[in-house]
């Protein structure tokens, strides 16, 4: 999401409450349990690897990890709904906040020789717009076809002299879903946002998470929604990944068919998909979820591993406003003796869904789960580990609009390796957060109480 003013909020909400269709979530234990039965597959960078493998890999995980129904039953209920496989020999590496991210995404770019395809919810005209502007000109006219697609609320207040800038070098631009109804090829679903953040660079490295192109996230500037920048000690706590390996070109193949799917301009012949060999030992699925879907990819792989998972589930989240079926996984899963926390944020960016996802504080804390509010930098991140083997990172908020209305972007990772350094950023951030006391909690204020009732009558459009 990440609006910057309360201004743009509450326009964009009256927005979309009057343009919101009528999508509903699946029934998830219908289709985990129709979609379980079968053994988990695995690819690796020269294609499908034997059954017999297969089964080697998870008894593996299952070594190191303990006997955990999580990688049976999910490995198999997600290569059964998602399509795309689940890919041996990537190396993943954990990005945290834009001062780190930004400039591993600039090396890349720097490096790329064929193409480039930048997908973003928000590219701001500010100082790291700027940023990524310039180095895309200077690719673009050194041989290297770039390629952005950006959001069109998302870049409402981007001035669009800073996107016909790119075009008029050749770079292909494409608004997602524009709000003129007269401006797109496509027909005109306003509630549908491109809310996914992906960088893909000559088709053998990629960027997903939660960081858009702007400021907010490298400094200590407020970007004003008009563009004015302003000085301010808010930071954003962010989390990306880069991965290079096989299982690039399933996020090149979501890019592409956004493209298609939005009818742009066909796209320069480069090399979108050269062969890609071994870089690393993470295994790793590219999850995405968009409203053309019979059901939100993203929201049943997440209901499953909160479902399957026997030891642990630590979620952190900016925008937190749980559907019923969610909030009951999590209240079952802590009634079964499940380690159920959450990191939430401390303040927001917006106040509708701070106080929707506080409704159901409640009812969490008397089920036993663990509530942790961060202080200091505006929590924008997404990540989710469960069981000390699965994790999942990317753009999805846990949201009825992630899960309804938008385009998103997650990654799957399994193994413990990569999960300690998950649970390291998770621990971390505990450290800088507030534990909810439901006695405390309990007696919170009266307008506290009328701010969420308020705020959860309206919680489906946020």
């Amino acid at each position: 999401m990440a609006y910057h003013t309360t201004g743009l909020a509450v326009a964009t909400a009256i927005f979309l409450l009057a343009t919101v269709g009528c999508a509903t979530l699946p029934d998830a234990d219908a289709l985990i349990a129709r979609h379980s039965k079968q053994a988990a597959r695995f690819e690796n960078a020269r294609g499908a690897i034997s059954a017999q493998n297969s089964a080697a890999i998870v008894a593996e995980l299952k070594r190191k990890s303990g006997d955990i129904d999580i990688l049976d039953k999910q490995i198999a209920l997600e290569q059964a709904i998602v399509g795309s496989p689940l890919l041996l020999g990537n190396k993943v590496t954990l990005l945290q906040d834009g001062a780190a991210t930004y400039p591993a995404m600039f090396a890349a770019i720097r490096k790329a020789l064929d193409h480039i395809n930048l997908e973003s919810y928000i590219i701001d005209d500010d100082e790291v717009g700027r940023q990524f502007a310039e180095l895309l000109l200077e690719k673009q006219n050194a041989g290297v076809q770039v390629n952005v697609i950006y959001d069109s609320i998302g870049g409402i207040s981007t001035p669009k002299e800073f996107f016909a800038r790119l075009s008029t070098a050749g770079i292909a631009v494409l608004e997602f879903n524009p709000v003129n109804p007269f401006a797109g090829k496509t027909p005109w679903l306003p509630n549908n946002r491109d809310h996914r953040k992906l960088l893909v660079v000559d088709g053998q490295t990629a960027f997903i998470g939660g960081i858009n192109i702007s400021s907010v996230y490298s400094s200590g500037s407020v970007i004003h929604r008009a563009g004015k920048e302003t000085t301010s000690t808010i930071a954003w706590r962010d989390t990306d990944l880069q991965i290079e390996g096989p299982v690039v070109a399933e996020f090149q193949k979501l890019f592409m068919e956004t493209w298609e799917k939005q009818r742009g301009k066909p796209l320069a012949a480069k090399n979108y998909f050269p062969a890609l060999k071994t870089e690393g030992m993470d295994i790793v699925r590219a999850i995405g979820s968009t409203p053309d879907d019979p059901y939100s990819l993203i929201y049943l792989t997440l209901i499953s591993a909160i479902g399957n998972a026997e030891k642990h589930i630590h979620l952190t989240h900016s925008y937190f406003v749980p559907d019923p079926q969610l909030l009951q996984s999590l209240i079952e899963a802590a009634g079964r003796g499940v380690d159920v926390k959450l990191i939430l944020p401390g303040h927001t960016d917006s106040n509708i869904t701070f106080h929707a996802g506080r409704s159901h504080y409640a009812s969490l804390l008397e089920s036993g789960v663990k509530i942790y509010e961060r202080r200091g930098p505006l929590l924008h991140s997404k990540t989710a580990i469960i069981d000390g083997v699965w994790s999942c990172l990317g753009s999805s908020n846990l949201d009825w609009r992630s899960f309804l209305d938008n385009d998103e972007v997650n990654a799957v990772v399994l193994g413990r390796d990569f999960a300690r350094q998950m649970q390291a950023m998770f621990d971390k951030d505990i450290q800088g957060s507030v534990a909810i006391d439901l006695v405390t909690w309990q007696g919170r204020s009266p307008w506290l109480h009328v701010k969420e009732w308020a705020a959860s009558l309206v919680q489906r459009w946020f």
